[in-house]
């Protein structure tokens, strides 16, 4: 339900405990009349340095959503948003869906996740041809690569930055960041895709759009667009690239 500060909309965000930058990235966007309330999924080790540690996060978070979603219904929201995105990408398009429909027939709530939101992002934007980056470990990779390929789309190429730990997500410089996007893009790549909520990239993304000349789409962009474009919001917001500004 609105309220005295989302008179307009309050959308449930959850996240895991070791993220910092998704909030960030929303409050940043400065919708008028949009709250968000996030609800934490406790995540006791953060260590995600081989595929093995990358499987041991993945249940960390399917153990500690329900109590997370719990949480957030207190504030009463009008949309569930996934802060958190491998989850989402995890068993192709009918993974995809599966998890959703679980979602929403836990809150009889609409769903917003990572993996839909970029995917209506790329169709929206007229792109086939991608390229994909992540803070994930191959295993992650594929699973993003599968849901993508499903989807519709041409994956160029994919590339993980095999983060240590889910903390380590947050501290990877724009520069690591430039020079991945730079070897990722070419000439028949329509769109370069960031996954990974907790990677700091929005605010580059724009600067990179300008400088390539094509999409390049984070993915706190894409759930934002995707969350407000459902609830029938239609503000044209700067600052977080063309997507947001223009569609």
């Amino acid at each position: 339900m609105t309220n005295a500060v989302g008179p307009r909309a309050v959308f449930g965000v959850v996240v895991p405990s070791t993220n910092t930058v998704v909030e960030h990235d929303y409050w940043s966007a400065r919708v008028p009349g949009v709250a968000y309330r996030a609800g934490s999924m406790y995540i006791p080790d953060p260590t995600m340095s081989d595929d093995a540690g990358f499987e041991a996060l993945l249940r960390q978070i399917r153990a500690a959503i329900d109590t997370a979603v719990r949480d957030v219904l207190t504030a009463e929201p009008d949309r569930l948003v996934m802060g958190m995105s491998a989850e989402t990408f995890w068993g192709g398009v009918e993974g995809n869906a599966a998890f959703e429909r679980r979602l929403h027939e836990r809150t009889g709530l609409p769903v917003t996740t990572g993996a839909a939101s970029c995917r209506a992002a790329l169709r929206e934007l007229g792109c086939r041809r991608i390229a994909v980056f992540s803070p994930y470990q191959p295993i992650a990779d594929r699973e993003v690569g599968r849901f993508f390929t499903e989807a519709g789309f041409d994956v160029a190429a994919i590339t993980g930055l095999r983060c240590p730990t889910a903390m380590d997500i947050a501290r990877v410089p724009d520069d690591r960041l430039r020079g991945v996007v730079a070897a990722l893009d070419a000439p028949d790549v329509d769109a370069v895709v960031q996954v990974g909520t907790n990677l700091s990239f929005v605010a580059l993304a724009e600067r990179l759009e300008d400088e390539l000349g094509k999409p390049v789409i984070a993915i706190n962009t894409a759930t934002l667009w995707h969350a407000l474009r459902s609830h029938g919001i239609t503000d044209r917001l700067p600052g977080a690239g063309r997507l947001l500004r223009d569609h």
